[in-house]
């Protein structure tokens, strides 16, 4: 049976912040996943809130795509921090918002290497693609990007150009499996709390004490759970987050499991991910069945091809696919309440994600918080509404920073 591609998204959702539901409403242990966003935004909600409701039932996510049947392990429920519910007080409000448009830039996009040392399995070595002066770094203006499944730190090009433009130092990394120089064997090393390690020390290493952090997809799960811990620990350390399509774990875990939603039925086929031969019907004939995934959102042949540069051998898409086969251990910052300054993106396109989880998610931020709302586009929203995704980025930086 052939997957679509916005079911397929919702495997990206189970990136491992928390277990899901299983179709018919019972929990399972697959964390949450991630979905993408697209087109012109229709909405857009700022809201400076205090604390939220977080009566959301706290079961951890699990996102499987529709073309398979949702695994049947009932995982534990988890109760979500209480807090005060939040405030109904909607600072701005537009019913067409115009985020910034950027120019276009010339930035020069530049490739090295990160070293890090990871206590479990030693030194790795990560892939990374920037722009903008590093010297940035010390002035606060960092931002880590995020990719999902199964992208690369290319799919954000236009919108790291954009931000060095702006001042921002860019920072896209290919993730843990996705840089050869990162790939350690064993599924537990590919854990949602090694995920969050690895941005903090690739931020360590390019000497960012402090950051923005952006997501999409699998990135927008590590997103929420790297603002996760710094609700824990209350560092200082991360400035804002901004996440497209996969809303916070918890939303994702109420929606799937309210029998009153679709959100059971759009996080489907999961098992063919953590299957031991899910590579091989990746990259078989050409890699058809990954290509297949892009259709309709305008990817090109050499995009597409760059992707495969990275991820068109078995063991590297094993690797990639070994979040998936991790999800039962979830970051412990994935069902934190939010108290950074908040953007979240969501597509009313994606087949992935339903509304649900996007609008509960709300009620896990504390901080300022802004929802824009992208009519009809597919997951693939950073993709097919480059300026739209970079305008709406570019603002919410320069409200935190204002």
């Amino acid at each position: 049976m052939r997957f679509r591609t916005e079911s397929f998204v919702v495997l990206c959702l189970a990136v491992g912040a928390v277990s899901c539901a299983s179709s018919d409403g019972a929990d399972s242990s697959d964390p949450i996943s991630s979905d993408p966003i697209s087109s012109e935004a229709v909405a857009t909600d700022t809201v400076d809130g205090t604390e939220p409701d977080t009566t959301a039932p706290a079961t951890e996510p699990d996102t499987t795509p529709p073309a398979t049947e949702p695994p049947s392990t009932e995982p534990p429920a988890t109760e979500p921090p209480a807090t005060e519910p939040p405030s109904t007080e909607v600072d701005e409000v537009s019913s067409d918002p115009e985020p910034t448009d950027p120019e276009p830039t010339d930035a020069e996009l530049t490739d090295t290497t990160v070293e890090i040392i990871d206590p479990t399995v030693g030194a790795l070595s990560f892939d990374v693609r920037s722009a903008g002066d590093p010297s940035a770094a010390a002035e606060g203006r960092t931002v880590m990007l995020l990719h999902g499944f199964p992208e690369t730190n290319r799919s954000w090009d236009h919108v790291a150009a954009a931000l060095a433009a702006e001042g921002y130092y860019a920072v896209a990394m290919n993730q843990r499996g996705y840089s050869a120089g990162a790939r350690p064997e064993g599924v537990e090393n590919y854990g949602a709390t090694h995920l969050v390690d690895d941005v903090y020390a690739v931020a360590d290493a390019v000497g960012a004490e402090t950051f923005h952090v952006v997501g999409h997809d699998w990135g927008s799960l590590v997103a929420w759970s790297v603002a996760g811990r710094e609700a824990i620990e209350g560092a200082g350390r991360v400035t804002s987050l901004t996440a497209l399509s996969v809303g916070h774990p918890l939303a994702f875990v109420g929606a799937r499991s309210d029998p009153n939603t679709d959100q059971a039925e759009r996080s489907g086929y999961f098992e063919v991910f953590q299957s031991p031969d899910a590579q091989d019907l990746f990259l078989a004939d050409d890699a058809a069945f990954y290509r297949s995934l892009f259709d309709g959102a305008g990817y090109s042949d050499a995009e597409l091809d760059a992707y495969l540069d990275v991820l068109g051998t078995p063991d590297a898409m094993s690797a990639a696919l070994d979040w998936y086969r991790a999800i039962d251990t979830p970051a412990a910052g994935a069902g934190q309440m939010i108290g950074v300054p908040t953007l979240y993106i969501w597509s009313t396109g994606d087949a992935a994600l339903g509304r649900e989880q996007a609008e509960l998610t709300r009620d896990f931020v504390t901080g300022p918080y802004t929802f824009v709302e992208v009519p009809d586009a597919s997951h693939w929203v950073v993709h097919e509404e480059p300026d739209l995704v970079t305008g709406a980025i570019l603002d919410h930086l320069a409200s935190v920073a204002g």
